[in-house]
Formats: structure tokens, C-alpha cells, sequence
């Protein structure tokens, strides 16, 4: 977990060498470092601070289908960068915007554009955003467009050093900074393609008999889950059935491959286990027991089968998958992983729109807060219901909560208080939004030490030049055995679980 009262004092020695981005080129090759991953269909705000311009916070968010919701986006993008900026009294001087699209992508119709072409059509976006900025008094000193492996830049019109047709971007991993950020010990995590890959419904032949199990189940325990006497039986049997399966997945550790690790443990989970535990968490209350699972081992298991259910709710229960994507953004948010929180608390919301606990946890967690005042809450709740279990010291109090904390209709009372939202708001409440202690670059990859990135601007023509220097200083950390399933069923290997 980030400690959010650690601060750097910039007048410290930083041992790391300074590293310089001269040009957009180096500038497009070190989006992936300052994020922590690699973006795709995203426009991307990152603020430049004092007279070295360091870099400073970032905003991200997809890029809208609709050319007519731009100019929203961009004052949206532009305010949260700048209040974001502001709550931690270091207000913007100047900004550098991405967009990045591939060809074929899912903002508009881009199927068979070229490069170019996608550059052409975001170009009126890039302008939105430099007058949403400019509007702040910030200005936009430079904005890059990335697609199909090339870069463009919006600001300089001199062909000679920015041409037309666009620069190819450098190999992976080859650049200077690539390299400094190796050496600060920081790894880029996986694109965001590959994150919602393994949270992505099956589209394979075990998909029909998943369907059938998760029908059968409904027939069984929508009755009883609605019937008054029959509630807190589903609810015990739900999260008894869930403790075993993160017991068996315990006992298989997780294989390198991110591919073989979510095959390995879908075999570990029969189908009409799945789908029980599936249909029990959407009821709220259980949901929120299962969502105290948010710690140590337990939460990695616990994070490792709500991926798997989220893959299992397929066909017409696709909207179920919202409890399952939304207990994988909280734990992965509670361990550490601020990237992958974000994409499962957005995916989440794409299942459900309306669905509150998403809508609860989505701004707290792509504002990059802390988690812990929501830990405490449950660890409050968890010790009140099972006295004897061990929980951390410290457990906040309703009253202690309540200031962190606001009342949400429809959700139970320990998680009702775990965030301000709009009552009725059925849409996230922003963009992902990402300041580090010190108005850093944002969250690393999972398990792996954050770096933050100090970046000067110089005088060197066009505004091109850039210095940054990264500093590992904080560090995030990462996110019993049962019998195999009665009916498992090999999985068959998801070649379609790329991302389309």
C-alpha cells in the first residue's frame, strides 16, 4: 500500500542519473513508464510542474465513440488533472497530452484507417484538449498521438523533424529511459488488452455448459435467496463453497504465464461450482463479506477466483459479472495493483451501469486514495460478526468512518459508508485519475516498486527537450488445500480471450 503521507523533498540527493526526452519520440516511447502499463484507446493527461517541469499527475480516460462527447471529456480531463494537482498544493504549469488508438479500435468506426488516418481523425480532439487547458491557464506543451506503431505530434508543424506520414516509435525497452527505469528496479506491467483478456467472458466451447450450470443454479437459488428463511442459508453456503475453491486455488501456485496461470486455475473450478458462487454474490450482503477477503494470502486467492468467476459469467449472465469484476478491483486495489483496479472496476460498470458498489469504489480508487479507511471499516465489520477471527488493530469506528466515508442506499451497512456517490448516478462518477505521494506518475506494475519521475523541460527547440530522472522510493506490494472439483471439466484453451 502507497503511504500517502510520505512525501520526497525535492531538495534530496536523487543518486539516480538524470535522464533527458528531447523529442516527442522519447516522449511517446515513455508513456508506458510514467503509467505503469500501456495504454490503449485512451487519452492520457500528464501535468508538468515548476520551472524544470517535472512531471506530475496524470488523468486517463478511453476515448469516446462519439466525436460530439469530446469537448465534455476534454473540460473533465482538464479540471480533474488540475484539481487532483491541487489537493496536493502543486497546481500544473504546463501539460502533455496522448491519444492513443490503434487502427480498428473501438472509439468510432477506425476499421481500415491507416495510422495517419486515426491521427487525422483525433486530431480535433487534441485541439479540444489544448483549449479545455488553456482555458485553466495551463497550457499544452506538447501532444503526441500514438497508432499502429508510429507517433505524431499535434504542436510542431516542421516535417523535417516531424513528418507527415509520422516516425516509427523505438523498439521496446531500448531507450534510455527504459533502461533507468529497469535499473530503479520498476517493470512496465501488462497493456491493457491482456488485463481485461483475463477478465473477459469464456467464447469457447466451455461456454455452453458454463450457461447451463449458471441457469441451473438460478432455477435453484434465486427462490431461496429471495424467500426470507432461505437467505442466510445461501449466503453461508455461498461463502463456505467460495472459502474452499480459494483454498484449492491456494494450493496451485500460480503459473509465470499470465495465459497458463487463468487455464490452471479454470480447471480448478467445476462449472456448477462456479455458478453457484456467482449467483449467491449478487446478494449485496454476501458480496460485502466476500469483499473482507481483501489481505494477504487470502486476498491473493480471493483475487485469483473472482477473476475466474468474471470469465464464467457468460452468454445472458454477462450482467452478473459485476460482483465478481467489482470484488477483483477492490482486493487488486487493497494489494496494491492500481491498474488492474481500475480496469475491473471499469469493466465492472461496463457489465452494469447502475451497479452501486462499482460506482462506490470507482472514483476513490482511480484517484489513486488510499484504501485503508475502507480495510478498516470491514475489518470492523468482520470482527463484530466473528470475534474470534484475526483481524488487524485498529478497526475503525462508525464514527471515524463516516468521515471518509458516505451513505449509499443500496448497499449493506459496512460498505454503504465507503465512498460519496451520487445518489442515483448510474455512470462513473469521472476518469481514471492517478496522483502518487508527491504528485507522482502513478502505480507500477503488481508486486514490482514504484518509480516517480522528475522531468525537466529545457530550452531546446519547439519545447522538445525533456530530463527525467526516476527513483524507486515507494513500493507497492503485490495482490488451505481443498479436493479437485466433482465435475471438472478441462478448459479449453482461450486463443479468442485476446483482446478484440
Amino acid at each position: 500500500m502507497t503511504n500517502h503521507s510520505d512525501s520526497i523533498d525535492p531538495t534530496d540527493p536523487i543518486d539516480e542519473p538524470a535522464v533527458t526526452l528531447r523529442t516527442p519520440a522519447e516522449l511517446a516511447d515513455a508513456l508506458p513508464y510514467l503509467l505503469g502499463f500501456r495504454p490503449e484507446n485512451s487519452v492520457v493527461l500528464i501535468a508538468l510542474q515548476g520551472p524544470r517541469g517535472r512531471f506530475g499527475g496524470r488523468v486517463r480516460l478511453g476515448i469516446p465513440e462519439r466525436a460530439e462527447d469530446w469537448p465534455a471529456v476534454a473540460e473533465q480531463l482538464a479540471q480533474c488533472l488540475v484539481s487532483g494537482c491541487e489537493r496536493r498544493s502543486v497546481r500544473p504549469d504546463g501539460v502533455v497530452a496522448f491519444l492513443c488508438q490503434e487502427p480498428g479500435g473501438s472509439a468510432g468506426d477506425t476499421s481500415g484507417l491507416s495510422g495517419r488516418q486515426v491521427m487525422e481523425r483525433l486530431r480535433p480532439l487534441a485541439q479540444t484538449l489544448r483549449t479545455a487547458c488553456g482555458d485553466l491557464d495551463i497550457p499544452v506543451l506538447e501532444a503526441v498521438c500514438v497508432s499502429d506503431g508510429r507517433f505524431w505530434t499535434y504542436c510542431c508543424p516542421d516535417q523535417r523533424c516531424c513528418p507527415a506520414d509520422g516516425t516509427p516509435l523505438p523498439p521496446a525497452g531500448t531507450s534510455v529511459l527504459a533502461a533507468a527505469t529497469a535499473y530503479a528496479g520498476r517493470q512496465v506491467g501488462p497493456d491493457q488488452g491482456k488485463l481485461r483478456a483475463r477478465l473477459k467472458p469464456w467464447r469457447t466451447a466451455a461456454a455452453a455448459a458454463q450457461e447451463s450450470a449458471l441457469h441451473a443454479a438460478a432455477v435453484a437459488l434465486v427462490p431461496r435467496i429471495l424467500d426470507e428463511g432461505g437467505h442466510d442459508e445461501v449466503a453461508e453456503e455461498t461463502l463456505d463453497l467460495a472459502r474452499r475453491l480459494m483454498a484449492r486455488l491456494a494450493a496451485a501456485p500460480p503459473k509465470p504465464d499470465l495465459l497458463d496461470a487463468d487455464l490452471q486455475d479454470d480447471e480448478l473450478l467445476a462449472h456448477d461450482e462456479a455458478a453457484a458462487v456467482i449467483l449467491g454474490l449478487q446478494d449485496r450482503t454476501t458480496r460485502d463479506r466476500a469483499a473482507e477477503w481483501m489481505e494477504g494470502q487470502e486476498a491473493r486467492s480471493a483475487l485469483r477466483l473472482w477473476r475466474a468467476l468474471a470469465r464464467r459469467c457468460v452468454g445472458p449472465f454477462y450482467e452478473h459479472a459485476a460482483a465478481p469484476l467489482t470484488l477483483a478491483g477492490w482486493v487488486a486495489w487493497s494489494l496494491g495493483d492500481l491498474i488492474e483496479g481500475q480496469e475491473a472496476l471499469t469493466m465492472a460498470l461496463a457489465a452494469d451501469p447502475h451497479y452501486t458498489f462499482a460506482l462506490l469504489l470507482y472514483p476513490v480508487c482511480g484517484a489513486d486514495d488510499d484504501p485503508e479507511p475502507i480495510r478498516r471499516i470491514l475489518r470492523g465489520e468482520r470482527a463484530q460478526r466473528e470475534p474470534e477471527s484475526a483481524v488487524a488493530e485498529g478497526a475503525s469506528t462508525t464514527d471515524d468512518a463516516s468521515q471518509h466515508l458516505g451513505a449509499v442506499d443500496h448497499l449493506s451497512p459496512a460498505v454503504s459508508a465507503a465512498a460519496s456517490v451520487p445518489t442515483g448516478s448510474s455512470r462513473p462518477v469521472g476518469p481514471d485519475v492517478g496522483f502518487g505521494a508527491d504528485a507522482g506518475t502513478g502505480a507500477g506494475a503488481p508486486t514490482e516498486p514504484e518509480a516517480r519521475t522528475d522531468t525537466d523541460i529545457g530550452s531546446a527547440p519547439r519545447g522538445h527537450r525533456r530530463r527525467s530522472r526516476p527513483s524507486a522510493r515507494t513500493t507497492r506490494p503485490s495482490g488451505g488445500a481443498g479436493t479437485g472439483p466433482r465435475n471438472r471439466r478441462p478448459a479449453v484453451r482461450r486463443d479468442t480471450r485476446s483482446d478484440q
